[in-house]
C-alpha cells in the first residue's frame, strides 16, 4: 500500500527526523536492545501517532489492542512468530492459554478482532479457549462472524484459585478486556500468570502516568539521536477532582489548556509554523474514543452546552470522569482519497507486526479521529518494520514506516517502564452500574 499524502507543505522537520532516524538505525536497534535487558516488554500494544509534517508523535498507547482484524493478512506470519515469543516469556512450557474478552458481544468487528487474535494464538501452538466474563453465559454460546466462521463464548468457572472452562485448565489467562469497570473478583489472587497484568487495566492506569514515561524515553531518544524531543513528543498537563455535570474543577483544566497553547505557541515560533495550535482534552483513563474534545482556548470550557459536558462527563462502562489529560494537539496531515488518516501500529512482544490507518472523512486535521465514522485501511511493512531503503527518500514506504514503528517502540518502552512504576496501585473493585 502506498503511503498516504503528506499534504502539509511544511514537513522539513519531520523529513529530517526520518532522516536522522534512518541514518542511526544501527545506534537505535542497539538502544532498543539494552533496553529490553532492563525492562520487561508488554506482551502486545497499540499505539496511536499523528503525523503533523513537523511532528511525529504517540497520542495515546493501549495495552489492551482491540483491532487485529484490520492488519493486512499477509504478516500474520509475522504476528505469529512474535507471539510465539511473547509466549515463550510468559510461560515456557505453556500450551492453554484462556482469552477473555470484553462484554460488548454485539460488536461484530470487535468480535472479529478476537477470532483473529485465537487464530494466531492457535497458529503459534497454543490451545486457546475464550471465557466470558458475562453472568448470563451459562453454556457455551456460539456466535456466527462475516466470513462464515463462528467464536465460542465459555462460561468461565473458578476453582480454588484457578480459572477453568469446562475441564480446560490454562497455564496464563490472556485479557483482550480493559477492565475499565474494575477488576472482578473472579481475576483476583489466581494463581495463573494474568497478561497483561491487572494494574494495567484502566480501572487503575492513568494516561498521565504513561507520558510521564514517555517524557523520559523521548528526552533520552532525543539526546541519542540529537533532536529537539519536542518533535516526538506532545506536552501535557493533567487534573483531577473535575466534574463536568457539576462545573466543578475546570479552573484546573482551563488553566492548563492555556499553559499548553502557550508552549506549543512557542515551539510554532520556533519552527516557523502557521498552523494555529490546539489542546485535547480527555478523560485520563479510558478508550474507545469517548470523553474527547478539541479546544483551542481554555475560556471554551466554560462555554460548554449539557450535551458537551455529557458527552465529557462519562466514558465506558458508565465510569465518571474525575481526572482528565490535558494534552498537545498533533495535526494530522496524512490523508488517504481527501480524507484525514492516522497510523495505528501493532506490536507483540518488542516487534512491530503491522498497523492500520484510522481514516474518517468527516473529521478535520484538529480532531479525534476513532469516532463513528472512522473506517480502517490496513497497512504494512513491506517485509517487516526493519526494512528500510537508503536509496530512497525519507517518505518512501519502508522508511515512513520504519520510523512508525520506532516511534511506536518508543511508546512501548515507556508502558514497561509505566508498569513497573506502578505495579503496586490498588486494584479497585468492579463497579456495579
Amino acid at each position: 500500500m502506498p503511503v498516504p499524502h503528506l499534504t502539509h507543505a511544511l514537513n522539513a522537520p519531520t523529513l529530517d527526523l526520518e532522516r536522522r532516524i534512518l541514518a542511526a538505525k544501527p545506534t537505535i536497534e542497539h538502544w532498543f536492545r539494552k533496553q529490553w535487558q532492563h525492562h520487561t516488554v508488554p506482551f502486545y500494544c497499540s499505539v496511536d501517532l499523528r503525523n503533523s509534517g513537523f511532528k511525529l508523535a504517540p497520542v495515546d498507547t493501549n495495552l489492551f489492542p482491540g483491532g487485529f482484524n484490520n492488519l493486512n493478512p499477509d504478516f500474520i506470519p509475522l504476528c505469529i512468530q512474535a507471539m510465539m515469543t511473547a509466549v515463550e516469556k510468559i510461560c515456557p512450557d505453556a500450551h492453554n492459554i484462556l482469552l477473555i474478552p470484553e462484554n460488548h458481544t454485539r460488536n461484530i468487528f470487535y468480535l472479529q478482532n478476537i477470532a483473529m487474535l485465537q487464530s494466531i494464538m492457535q497458529q503459534a501452538g497454543m490451545n486457546v479457549r475464550i471465557g466470558s466474563l458475562l453472568p448470563d453465559i451459562s453454556q457455551p454460546l456460539p456466535i456466527p462472524l462475516p466470513n462464515g466462521d463462528s467464536l465460542l463464548l465459555e462460561p468461565i468457572q473458578r476453582k480454588e484459585n484457578r480459572l477453568v472452562t469446562g475441564d480446560f485448565d490454562p497455564c496464563a489467562i490472556l485479557l483482550n478486556n480493559d477492565l475499565s469497570g474494575g477488576v472482578p473478583e473472579v481475576l483476583q489472587n489466581l494463581d495463573q500468570t494474568i497478561i497483561p497484568p491487572l494494574h494495567a487495566g484502566w480501572a487503575t492506569r492513568r494516561k498521565s502516568w504513561h507520558f510521564s514515561a514517555y517524557d523520559n524515553v523521548a528526552q533520552d531518544f532525543a539526546d541519542l539521536i540529537d533532536i529537539d524531543p519536542w518533535l516526538i513528543n506532545p506536552y501535557f498537563t493533567s487534573c483531577g477532582k473535575v466534574d463536568f455535570h457539576e462545573k466543578e474543577g475546570l479552573e484546573c483544566v482551563a488553566a492548563g489548556v492555556d499553559e499548553i497553547l502557550q508552549q506549543i505557541r512557542e515551539k510554532y515560533a520556533q519552527y516557523g509554523i502557521s498552523e494555529k495550535p490546539f489542546v485535547i482534552c480527555k478523560a485520563d483513563s479510558g478508550t474507545y474514543g469517548m470523553g474527547i474534545m478539541s479546544i483551542k482556548d481554555g475560556s471554551e470550557l466554560y462555554a460548554l452546552n449539557r450535551k458537551q459536558r455529557n458527552k465529557m462527563a462519562v466514558v465506558k462502562e458508565g465510569l465518571v470522569v474525575k481526572n482528565v489529560l490535558v494534552q498537545e494537539g498533533v495535526h494530522t496531515f496524512e490523508s488517504i482519497h481527501q480524507a484525514v488518516a492516522e497510523p495505528v501500529i501493532y506490536m507483540i512482544d518488542r516487534h512491530v507486526v503491522g498497523g492500520f490507518y484510522r481514516v474518517h472523512t468527516g473529521r478535520g486535521i484538529d480532531e479525534n479521529l476513532n469516532a463513528p465514522g472512522m473506517h480502517f485501511v490496513p497497512l504494512a511493512f513491506d517485509t517487516n518494520c526493519m526494512q528500510t531503503d537508503p536509496t530512497a527518500q525519507p517518505d518512501a514506504a519502508p522508511n515512513r514506516f520504519y520510523t512508525y514503528g520506532v516511534i511506536a517502540r518508543l511508546a512501548l518502552l515507556a508502558s514497561a517502564i509505566e508498569l513497573e512504576r506502578y505495579q503496586q496501585t490498588p486494584l479497585p473493585a468492579l463497579t456495579e452500574n
